[in-house]
C-alpha cells in the first residue's frame, strides 16, 4: 500500500494525496468518515489514468468520490483502499448556445452547471436538494432523479457524451455532442448509473434546454389519495405538458417540517392528509399563470383539492419549496431509516398500509414519514423505529422492500444500491440481469479494483 501511495505522489504530485489522517475529517451526508488509506485528486484525464492503471497493476482497491452526498454507502471505504476524488477537475470545458450542450469536468458541482447554463439563458433540468455538494459525475455514476423528472427525466435522458477511464487506465473518449447518434452501441449508458463499478467519469457532455420564461408554483391540500393521482392527470392535461414538479407530502413529513418543528410556517391552513406542491415552467409568464390559475380553480370546482396556495414572488416560491427540501429535519431521530422506492402510482396506498402495519407490529413506538416525487412513482419513507435493537435495520428492511417485488416495484428509484442495498437487489433484478451484471463486471475489471463490494458480491 505505502509503494502505491508513494509512487502515486511521484506521478501526480504531493498536492494530488491527502494522508490517511486528513481523509478522516471528510465527512458524508450520513455521517460516515472517510476511512481509507489515502485519498488521491488528480487535477486531470491522463493523471486518472495513470492513476488507475498503478492501481490495476498491483491489484489495489479503488473507490470513487463525488460529494459525499449518498445515501446508500455507494463511497464507503476500508483502510486500505484508496479514496479517488475528481474535486480539483472541476472546469466547464465548454458551453455551445447554439447546440445547447455544457462539456464539463466530473467534479463540477450542479449547482455551477445550473448557473452557468442560466448565464446563458440556458438550463440543466435535474435538480435535487443537495445541489450545492453534489458533482455532476457523482450524478452521473448513480443515475440521480431529483424533483423534474416528470418532465425532463433523470441523468441518463440528460447526458450526450462522456468521457470514461476503464480499471487499466485506458480512457474511453465517447464526448458526443449530438443529439442523434446511432453508430453502434451507446456505451455511455453502461457507465451511467453503474455507481463507479466499472469506470471513473472524468468528462461530460450535457444536454441543456431553453431556460423557462414563466415558473408558477403551489401548494393544495387533498385529503383523498385517489384525488392526488386525480389531481396529476388533470394539471398535466391542462398545462399542456408544462408540468414540471409534482410533488407530496404525506401529513406526518407536512407536520414535522412546520407545526411540529416550527422550522417552517405552513403557507395553508387546514389539516389534510396530502400536501401537493404544484410546478409549472412555460415560456409566456402572463398566459402561463393564467392557465395555471384555472387549471387550479377547475380542480377545486371537481372537487379534486380542498384549498390551495400560488407563490406569488421568489421568496414565496423558495418558502414553498423550503418545506419540501428539508430533509436535514429527519436527522434529530436517531435512528432514522432512510429509503427510497419506486412502485405503480396506484399501488401506493395498499403498499403503505401494509409497511404501516408491519412497523406498528414489529415497532409499537415508530414514526414513519413519506413524502415523494409521486409524478414519476419515487417514494421516500423516513423511519424513525423509537428504539435501536439488534437486527432492526434489517427487520425493518424486509418491511419496506418486501411487498415491492409482488408490485412490480423497485428497491432503488434513484439512490442506487451501494452497500445498504446490495441484500435486496434480487427484489428488483431478476437472477439473469444480476449474472448479466457480474459478467459486464468481469469484462471492463477484471482484478476487480474498482468500488468493490459495491452493488453485488463477486461470484
Amino acid at each position: 500500500m505505502s509503494s502505491v501511495v508513494s509512487e502515486l505522489g511521484r506521478i501526480l504530485g504531493e498536492r494530488a494525496i491527502v494522508a490517511a489522517a486528513d481523509a478522516r475529517q471528510r465527512v458524508g451526508w450520513t455521517g460516515e468518515a472517510v476511512s481509507a488509506a489515502a485519498l488521491v485528486r488528480p487535477a486531470n484525464t491522463e493523471q486518472v489514468s495513470a492513476t488507475l492503471a498503478v492501481c490495476n497493476a498491483a491489484g489495489q482497491p479503488v473507490v470513487p468520490h463525488g460529494g459525499l452526498t449518498g445515501l446508500v454507502r455507494g463511497a464507503s471505504t476500508a483502510p486500505d483502499d484508496l479514496a479517488l476524488s475528481l474535486e480539483r477537475m472541476n472546469a466547464v470545458e465548454d458551453l455551445d448556445p447554439t447546440g445547447r450542450t455544457m462539456t464539463v469536468q466530473a467534479g463540477v458541482p450542479l449547482q455551477t452547471v445550473q448557473e452557468r447554463a442560466a448565464e446563458a439563458g440556458l438550463m440543466f433540468p435535474v435538480d435535487l436538494g443537495a445541489r450545492g455538494s453534489c458533482t455532476i459525475g457523482g450524478n452521473a455514476a448513480t443515475n440521480a432523479g431529483g424533483v423534474r423528472v416528470i418532465r425532463y427525466g433523470m441523468m441518463r435522458q440528460n447526458v450526450l457524451g462522456l468521457e470514461v477511464v476503464l480499471a487499466d487506465g485506458r480512457v474511453l473518449g465517447s464526448l458526443n455532442r449530438m443529439l442523434k447518434n446511432n453508430a453502434g452501441y451507446d456505451l455511455k449508458q453502461l457507465f451511467i448509473g453503474s455507481e463507479g463499478t466499472l469506470g471513473v467519469i472524468t468528462r461530460l457532455v450535457l444536454r441543456l434546454v431553453e431556460r423557462p420564461r414563466s415558473q408558477d408554483t403551489a401548494l393544495v391540500g387533498v385529503n383523498e389519495f385517489d384525488q392526488v393521482s386525480r389531481v396529476l392527470r388533470h394539471m398535466d392535461a391542462s398545462l399542456g405538458g408544462r408540468l414540471s414538479a409534482f410533488e407530496v407530502m404525506w401529513r406526518d413529513h407536512y407536520l414535522l417540517a412546520t407545526r411540529e418543528s416550527g422550522r417552517h410556517a405552513s403557507p395553508l391552513d387546514g389539516d389534510y392528509a396530502y400536501w401537493v406542491l404544484l410546478e409549472s415552467l412555460g415560456s409566456e409568464p402572463e398566459a402561463d399563470r393564467e392557465d395555471f390559475e384555472s387549471a387550479l380553480a377547475a380542480a377545486h370546482e371537481q372537487g379534486l383539492i380542498e384549498d390551495a396556495v400560488i407563490a406569488k414572488s421568489a421568496a414565496e416560491r423558495g418558502a414553498i419549496w423550503g418545506i419540501r427540501d428539508d430533509v436535514e429535519i429527519l436527522l434529530q431521530f436517531d435512528p432514522i431509516l432512510l429509503f427510497d422506492v419506486s412502485l405503480p402510482i396506484r399501488d401506493m396506498p395498499a403498499y403503505l398500509d401494509e409497511v404501516r402495519a408491519a412497523l406498528d407490529a414489529a415497532c409499537p413506538d415508530n414514526r414513519c414519514f413519506v413524502f415523494g416525487h409521486l409524478g414519476d412513482g419515487n417514494l421516500h419513507l423516513s423511519i424513525a423505529p423509537g428504539k435501536r435493537d439488534a437486527g432492526l435495520q434489517e427487520q425493518v428492511e424486509g418491511i419496506v422492500y418486501g411487498p415491492l417485488q409482488r408490485i412490480g416495484g423497485s428497491i432503488s428509484a434513484e439512490h442506487g444500491i451501494g452497500l445498504a442495498k446490495k441484500p435486496h437487489l434480487s427484489l428488483a433484478r431478476g437472477e439473469a440481469e444480476i449474472g448479466l451484471m457480474r459478467e459486464l463486471k468481469t469484462v471492463l475489471d477484471p482484478n476487480g479494483i474498482l468500488n468493490p463490494g459495491k452493488v453485488f458480491d463477486p461470484v
